[in-house]
């Protein structure tokens, strides 16, 4: 069992007792929490390594995350990129391995809190992107931090739109360079991270143009500044754009070049070469050069998963703490987690956490099984690796950020409060929503694919049609039941049921877009026009695959868990609430064609409220599970005593207002008016 010495990482006062409306939460216990966290981890020496990493953290008040709240965007930059380098220098004391967990481990523990995220974009691209003598020469640079790199992509005007980004990198065969130009005012980087005070290179993706002809965007090193004085190098413009919602220590900012020259050998070249003479060749597809946004996908879905678990854990231990209003008039107020209406809220993103954690561990086992085929040319599993990542990116971050605004408002107005760590929580996985692809576009680059495929599987037709087709819609080849088979409520608790449920109505939707796009072009209307005609049903159509893979997903990683049947029970719970409740939001869909009827969305409803109450018994065991320290979490309502309020003013009496006798407002304004016509009192 894993200790509460661990878990309680602040030590403060509060810390050597646990609230008892907490401490009864976890006295009778249908799971041994230890094994799943250990399931989570992908085994108990990974646990164990976590912890021993995470215990590094505790007593450097470098490394103390409380302070955050209290300092200004300036102090936050400095100290997170202070940990950045402590972090680093650690790592080179103990022996770690750029490529292994420990890193990791300690991005978790320290919550985020560190500098220079974009650095690691960077080196993704170059490692994806580069020649075997191209890594050789960088990464080794980026790993020292001989340089700072940033990814600059995003442009004032263009961001999820590759193909129209305007910065332009024209090959000048005479002096065998490249000439980088912003040539308008939207062609300006925007938004790279470490790009505003930080980096001494950017990888540029750029519009190549060779030979008189534009050949599609590709990357490019480019120094941006000194590395003596850190002064802007000739040709470049370089800065801050300003205050944002949430990532202070990101460093955003812009970057203008004119004319910038740098030697050929600077366009990263494993998928594409230009030759000393101008000749382009392409090694890959065009869409190799996306490589390294599908690897930086995969990465970043497990920071927004991580930021849902988190809220669910501090929703979760303030609403068993948090007592307000009688059920009956002669009880004791009760705790808000024992409202029904509390369960809703905060059990479909406990639910949601578990379901994504499984999601990506999938989604990570596919990534590692293409990856090394791509970046050796074989480009046939990059359709689907594409679609899976970008499917997942948009479901996930959409529903991590619906999930941790719920757990904020669960917790009214403390929730409100940055001292709760929600309001962090909030604007981090908001950005995930835009950053690696806006979410409506990423769900529309799906609905391509999901066209495609349906079309060539009708082409197909028969049961041979589905080894065609890419495991992840091999569903469309399925025949599913016109009518839902269920005559009782228990019958929705089959998760074979209701991933049939969630597969006929994605394979409705995706036909339904189909016909409607067919129809529009029969009908004389342009194919591009009718697609933006169509776009809404399409998104709706991306939407549902998106919930059926998830539902699959979590379905499938249960039935690995026959050996561990108590957390097999409990997990079942979590994926039957998830089917289940989108079930009942989207009921009108089920109902349209038939496959639901009155009598059965009432059995879907009955089934889902009974879920509630018993996932209610095991909810702080199961965020419990998570094993968060109090540390990682810096949150004042989620710390693992439940000392809720306690802590809260004793954090709110580190703001520097407190500690303060000046109050220049009172002086300049209040004072003056509070005397002006003399006081009656």
């Amino acid at each position: 069992m894993g200790s509460q010495a661990h878990r309680v990482s602040l030590g403060d006062a509060w810390s050597r007792r646990v609230h008892p409306d907490i401490e009864s939460e976890r006295h009778w216990q249908a799971f041994d929490v230890e094994r799943l966290t250990y399931l989570l981890d992908g085994g108990a020496q990974n646990t164990e390594l976590r912890r021993e990493v995470e215990s590094l953290f505790r007593s450097d008040p470098a490394f103390n995350l409380i302070n955050n709240y209290f300092m200004t965007q300036n102090e936050r930059l400095e100290a997170a990129t202070q940990r950045k380098f402590l972090m680093h220098e650690m790592g080179q004391r103990l022996g770690w391995q750029e490529d292994g967990l420990e890193f990791d481990y300690a991005y978790r523990a320290l919550s985020g809190y560190v500098a220079l995220g974009t650095h690691s974009v960077a080196m993704i691209a170059i490692r994806s992107l580069g020649s075997e003598e191209q890594i050789a020469k960088w990464v080794p640079l980026c790993k020292t931090y001989q340089i700072i790199t940033t990814y600059a992509q995003t442009e004032m005007g263009h961001g999820t739109y590759l193909q129209g980004l305007e910065t332009e990198a024209t090959y000048d065969k005479a002096a065998q360079e490249f000439v980088i130009h912003s040539p308008t005012m939207t062609a300006t980087k925007w938004w790279p991270g470490n790009l505003g005070q930080s980096a001494t290179h950017a990888l540029v993706m750029a519009q190549l143009i060779c030979s008189g002809a534009r050949q599609g965007m590709h990357a490019f090193m480019v120094p941006i500044r000194s590395l003596q004085d850190h002064t802007p190098l000739p040709g470049i413009t370089t800065g801050d754009i300003g205050p944002n919602m949430g990532f202070d220590n990101a460093d955003n900012g812009f970057l203008r070049l004119d004319h910038v020259r740098v030697p050929r050998e600077s366009m990263l070249n494993r998928f594409a070469q230009v030759l000393p003479d101008g000749t382009y060749i392409r090694l890959g597809t065009a869409q190799s050069n996306y490589l390294s946004m599908v690897v930086t996908r995969v990465h970043m879905l497990k920071n927004a998963v991580q930021s849902l678990q988190k809220a669910c854990v501090i929703a979760m231990r303030y609403s068993v703490i948090r007592r307000q209003s009688r059920l009956r008039p002669s009880d004791p107020e009760a705790k808000i987690l024992d409202y029904q209406t509390q369960q809703q809220k905060l059990l479909l993103p406990l639910a949601m956490s578990y379901a994504f954690h499984f999601q990506v561990i999938s989604l990570l086992e596919f990534f590692h099984q293409s990856y090394d085929a791509i970046r050796n040319n074989d480009v046939s599993l990059l359709p689907e690796l594409h679609a899976l990542t970008t499917s997942s990116k948009a479901m996930l971050t959409d529903f991590c950020t619906h999930g941790v605004e719920l757990c904020r408002r669960a917790c009214g107005g403390h929730g409100y409060s940055k001292l709760s760590g929600l309001p962090s929580l909030v604007t981090h996985v908001v950005a995930s929503c835009t950053y690696e692809g806006e979410n409506t576009v990423l769900y529309l680059q799906v609905a391509r694919f999901l066209v495609k495929n349906y079309r060539q599987a009708r082409e197909a037709g028969g049961p041979t049609s589905q080894k065609f087709l890419p495991r992840s819609v091999a569903y469309l080849t399925v025949a599913h039941p016109a009518k839902c088979p269920a005559q009782r409520a228990a019958d929705f608790l089959r998760p074979e049921l209701y991933t049939m449920a969630w597969a006929h109505m994605a394979t409705r939707l995706i036909e339904g877009s189909v016909h409607h796009l067919q129809m529009l072009i029969q009908s004389g209307t342009d194919q591009h026009e009718a697609w933006n005609q169509t776009s809404v049903i399409l998104l709706q159509a991306a939407k549902a695959h998106c919930y059926y893979i998830t539902v699959k997903s979590f379905k499938e990683a249960l039935e690995k868990l026959d050996n561990e049947p108590a957390i097999q029970l409990v997990l079942k719970r979590l994926c039957d609430l998830l089917a289940l409740h989108s079930i009942l939001t989207d009921s009108g869909n089920f109902l349209y064609d038939g496959f639901l009827s009155g009598p059965q969305v009432d059995m879907v409803r009955t089934a889902y409220l009974d879920l509630l109450p018993l996932i209610r018994k095991d909810a702080i065991l199961l965020t419990d599970a998570f094993d968060f320290t109090d540390q990682c979490l810096n949150s004042a309502l989620g710390c693992y005593d439940g000392n809720v309020y306690e802590r809260l003013f004793q954090w709110a009496q580190m703001s520097p207002n407190n500690n303060s006798q000046e109050n220049p407002a009172y002086w300049k304004y209040i004072r003056p008016l509070i005397q002006s016509r003399g006081s009656k009192l």
